[in-house]
């Protein structure tokens, strides 16, 4: 991995929370219109049905550079607008919120995920159409953007995507720093010479610069791509956890500076009107931590190849249809299964322990990988 090719992250529901209440708490009008909008679902034919009224939103990072001042784009040693035009996406975000907007998950999807990217028109001859093919998930991105991402997901997933938003480097740092910082943690120490970040192990507080390296890093512990995707699923937990704590969500003035901290950088569907944003921001502003699960699409094989593809990730042939139908039915992903009482068991016995099932191996946003945090 090049040292100037960025990590794309997006600071997922926390940020969606974030926003959509200030909209509620400031107005529609003025906030709500200067979110720049994009037409991400006209093209797309045969999309799956919906059999609920849960929410899935479609969460991108994107790493433009817009934005950026020259001293951050300096920091991060991410080149410029002009050294690295255009935008791509490593980071992807199913984010499934219930129908009775109480829970929700957030499912990491790997940028290096073989899919089939569906007939498409040439991004460089607009009048070529590129004919379906095997390909990486963030490769659909490259070539035509969110519309093209978003069929593909809907084809391999058969989720259908309700909304879209998208935010850029610059949008993510000023965010954090709107913040005050994050507080991480980790279980040893860093030292990446690609994503230039330089941390001991134990908790720390970034800033918006030293956030977008702890969210890029990937070539310090041998996990590449899965140990990035734990780290930034770690990372939005711990956003999660300082919005729901702190009172972000109640105090209009700090809505206000995230929310103008993100507004440069971020886009969205043009379905998202501000009656659905108010809605949901009635809905969410109580969702706690504790309520909110992130995992990885089950994996069959991190390290697959295909030729002319090279390294890809392959998902597990059973886990990921199963989580999908889930998502898609809006049914739990944690299962409780009740033992049957044994013969010998009397009715003054004491009540039987439920046993719990993850075997999606989910993590709830109030959980880090240090425990407790100071």
């Amino acid at each position: 991995m090049k040292t100037t090719r960025p990590i794309r992250i997006i600071t997922s529901l926390s940020l969606a929370i974030v926003a959509v209440s200030a909209i509620a708490w400031l107005g529609l009008g003025q906030i709500s219109g200067a979110i720049k909008r994009v037409d991400v679902f006209g093209s797309i034919e045969n999309r799956p049905e919906k059999p609920t009224t849960a929410l899935n939103y479609l969460l991108v990072g994107s790493d433009t550079r817009a934005g950026l001042t020259k001293e951050q784009s300096k920091l991060l040693r991410v080149g410029t607008t002009k050294s690295a035009a255009g935008a791509r996406s490593d980071t992807m975000l199913l984010v499934h919120i219930s129908k009775a907007r109480d829970k929700a998950t957030i499912i990491s999807i790997p940028r290096d995920s073989l899919v089939v990217i569906p007939e498409h028109q040439s991004s460089l001859y607009k009048d070529r159409t590129v004919s379906a093919a095997n390909g990486k998930i963030n490769a659909a991105f490259a070539w035509g953007g969110a519309p093209l991402l978003i069929q593909t997901i809907e084809n391999e997933t058969g989720v259908r995507i309700d909304h879209y938003i998208e935010i850029g480097f610059a949008g993510f740092a000023d965010v954090v720093d709107s913040l005050g910082g994050i507080e991480v943690c980790s279980k040893r120490d860093i030292n990446d010479p690609k994503s230039h970040l330089v941390m001991s192990a134990g908790v720390h507080t970034l800033d918006g610069v030293e956030a977008l390296k702890y969210v890029r890093t990937r070539d310090f512990d041998g996990m590449g791509d899965l140990g990035r995707m734990q780290r930034q699923q770690q990372f939005m937990s711990a956003v999660l956890r300082k919005v729901t704590s702190t009172g972000v969500l109640l105090n209009p003035v700090k809505l206000l500076n995230v929310f103008n901290a993100a507004i440069a950088t971020v886009k969205t569907d043009s379905e998202l009107n501000t009656s659905d944003l108010l809605t949901l921001a009635k809905q969410l502003k109580n969702l706690s931590a504790s309520k909110v699960r992130t995992l990885t699409i089950p994996l069959g094989n991190a390290n697959a190849r295909v030729s002319g593809l090279g390294s890809v990730v392959t998902w597990d042939k059973v886990l990921a249809p199963d989580l999908f139908n889930r998502i898609n039915l809006d049914l739990p992903l944690v299962d409780e299964v009740t033992p049957s009482p044994s013969a010998s068991s009397t009715s003054s016995a004491a009540p039987v322990t439920p046993v719990i099932i993850d075997k999606f191996k989910t993590r709830t946003a109030d959980e880090n990988p240090c425990g407790a945090l100071k």
